[in-house]
This record gives structure tokens, sequence and C-alpha cells, in this order.
């Protein structure tokens, strides 16, 4: 079937990143998958994550459907569009759904976006990973794509104001290669040798990142073990809430 919708806004986001003039650092595309299903499996620190993670696999020519809060799909605006592109709607008080959905997308050779923190990390590091992606994975045989990003941040992130000014942002992001989620192994197992991929990829991320805080004030988007006031992961727990 056509893609009448995807494309399309591919194009809206892309002139978008140009008025914005948006700086991007992006290395590994090569690893995804020309054909067939595969699980993407990012960091989440920012509203707008998605759609930069989509962007790693325009250079095979393939479109990720990201699964998503049900909430986003409701919304008047959005809600439409999501659902054109064949994104997956969760409902987090009944995921089976949401969860036999991308399984049957994998299936058919679609490639699935996952955000395994679940929410947004307002402290900017790692919270723990839900064994969705690896369960996914393994059951669809097919294999896990760990990336991660930085910077998006400094766009649009919970607790903060939006910042899409023409402020030249840079973005980075590593795609890492594929991680065979192995059918004998415990899906405990393979979330954890996934969350120890994603955190090298964010920590290559954080290095190769081309800006330093301008000042004092300007330290709110580094996390605290890096020298920043972002709040640490202890103190972050009361504003996970999205």
């Amino acid at each position: 079937m056509a893609e009448l919708v995807y494309p399309p806004v591919i194009g809206v986001a892309r002139t978008m990143f140009k008025v914005l003039d948006l700086r991007f650092d992006i290395q590994g595309t090569e690893h995804i998958p020309r054909r067939g299903g595969a699980v993407l499996v990012s960091n989440h620190i920012g509203y707008l994550d998605f759609v930069f993670c989509g962007l790693t696999a325009l250079p095979a020519k393939r479109l990720v459907r990201f699964m998503a809060k049900e909430s986003v799909f409701r919304h008047k605006i959005s809600g439409p569009l999501m659902r054109a592109m064949k994104h997956i709607p969760v409902d987090r008080s009944q995921g089976e759904n949401a969860y036999v959905h991308a399984l049957k997308a994998l299936r058919s050779g679609e490639i699935i976006g996952v955000f395994p923190e679940a929410t947004i990390s307002p402290s900017f590091t790692l919270k723990n990973f839900k064994s969705g992606a690896a369960r996914l994975a393994q059951e669809a045989g097919v294999p896990l794509l760990p990336m991660a990003l930085w910077g998006t941040q400094r766009l649009w992130t919970k607790g903060r104001p939006r910042n899409l000014g023409r402020n030249h942002i840079p973005i980075t992001m590593r795609v890492g290669e594929p991680l065979a989620a192995d059918p004998g192994e415990t899906a405990m197992s393979v979330t954890s040798r996934l969350r120890g991929r994603v955190q090298d990829l964010l920590e290559a991320c954080q290095r190769a990142y081309p800006v330093r805080p301008k000042g004092p004030d300007d330290t709110w988007w580094i996390p605290a073990h890096l020298g920043g006031t972002a709040p640490a992961p202890a103190e972050s727990v009361g504003r996970e809430r999205d």
C-alpha cells in the first residue's frame, strides 16, 4: 500500500530542521537493514525524539513505526497523522494489544521504534528499561538496533519551555551494530545487554557533542554526574509522569 502521509510529513520535518538550522551529527546509519523487521531502541530525553530517531532509517529508505502513548492518538491534530503513518498506540493499562500489533508489524517486515524507558528521563540519564523491546525481537526473530541521541532535550523536554527558534542547536545521534536476541536467552538478560549498548552510544554522543554550557544558567540540560544541574535520577522520580 502506498505511503500517502509519512513521506510528506518527513518533508515538513526536514523543512523545519532547516528553518531551525539544526546541526546534525549522525553516525551508524549503515546498521539499519534495508529490508526485514527490526526493533529500533533509543534513549528518551525530549518530546521530539521519535522525529529524530526516524531520520536514522532514511538512508536505508526505511520508515519506522513508533510505539507511542495512546493519548497522542486522541489529539485532534497529531492523532490522524499518527494513525496515517501507522504508528502504534500504547494504552499503558492494556499493553497487550499494542504488543500484538507491533509483533504483527515486525513479522511483516516493518521496523518498530521503541523507547524502553517508557517516558522522558528528566535527569537525561538512562532509566531502567522495560523488557518489551527484547520480547518483541525474540518472538519475531528480528534484531534489536540500539541507538542514542543527545541535544534534543534543548529543543523541547519535560518541564521546560519549547526552544524552537533559530538557535543552531546540534543534534548528535549514534546507531550501533544490531544486537541479536537469542530465543533461549531470558528477556531480562537481553534487556540488560541492550541497555548497556545504548549507554555506550549515549556516552559517545555526549563526548562528540560540540557545545558546552554558555554559563551557570545554561547547565540545566547537562546531567548532574557530568557537572550540570539536571535533577539527579533519585530526585527526578516525581517528575517522570507525562
